[in-house]
């Protein structure tokens, strides 16, 4: 019975490390499009982890770096979503409003720009539910937003890519109300999730927090890169 609730401990312990471990280095959205041309080729829409500094974070900057040179002499733009990226994960919702407005606003106003919808982390459940069909029973949404977005924008969004994506069982630790994150249909077929070997946060019964930290050196924004930049090429937006 020691050895079991000295488990349960170490695993919970683990936890708490892994949201603190999310506080990399202070960084901010860089932006790649042209000078004078408001409408870049490609833009991304990225929520940052839990304590990042308002932006893309870490993770989100070495995707768009990535991604910026795989596309060759397309202008890449990026812009971090807006929300607290904070313990309190109900007021994720905010970066729900933030993202999905962002997402429809650029379609409405750059209709030829090819979007990619990304998170790290938390900002990964935000992205995630930002592409659901249907509004979860149970779930709250900010005053800003009354429902998914209009099936008429999903064509503009090119790629999704998720990042250390909070499995349910560590929704659940974090908020017992949080629905599962499940890419909405309209998404699915052009998202790729990238999980960590040992990462507690996407892995249930991982132990090893350095891997929820690690995404942006580990070769997994290259690989997202890669996978988004193939999306971006074929995409036709409607």
């Amino acid at each position: 019975m020691a050895t079991t609730r000295s488990y349960r401990f170490e695993y919970l312990a683990a936890i708490v490390l892994v949201l603190a471990a999310t506080m990399g280095p202070l960084t901010t959205a860089r932006a790649f499009a042209a000078p004078g041309n408001p409408c870049p080729d490609v833009e991304v829409v990225f929520a940052r982890g839990t304590f990042e500094a308002p932006g893309i974070g870490a993770t989100g900057q070495a995707f768009v770096d990535a991604l910026s040179s795989r596309v060759g002499s397309d202008t890449v733009d990026s812009y971090g979503v807006n929300y607290p990226a904070s313990l309190d994960f109900r007021a994720a919702t905010a970066g729900i409003a933030d993202a999905t407005n962002r997402i429809q606003t650029v379609a409405a106003t750059c209709p030829d720009t090819k979007i990619v919808l990304g998170g790290y982390s938390q900002g990964a459940a935000v992205a995630g539910y930002s592409t659901f069909d249907a509004v979860p029973a149970g779930l709250a949404l900010p005053a800003d937003i009354t429902g998914p977005m209009p099936p008429s924008v999903a064509p503009h969004v090119a790629a999704v890519v998720l990042f250390g994506t909070p499995d349910t069982w560590f929704l659940n630790i974090v908020d017992r109300e949080a629905p599962p994150v499940t890419v909405g249909s309209l998404y699915s077929a052009k998202t790729v999730q990238l999980c960590a070997p040992g990462d507690p946060v996407c892995s249930p019964g991982g132990l090893d927090r350095s891997a929820h930290s690690a995404y942006k050196t580990n070769g997994m924004a290259e690989q997202a890169a890669d996978f988004a930049a193939r999306a971006v090429s074929s995409a036709t937006v409607a």
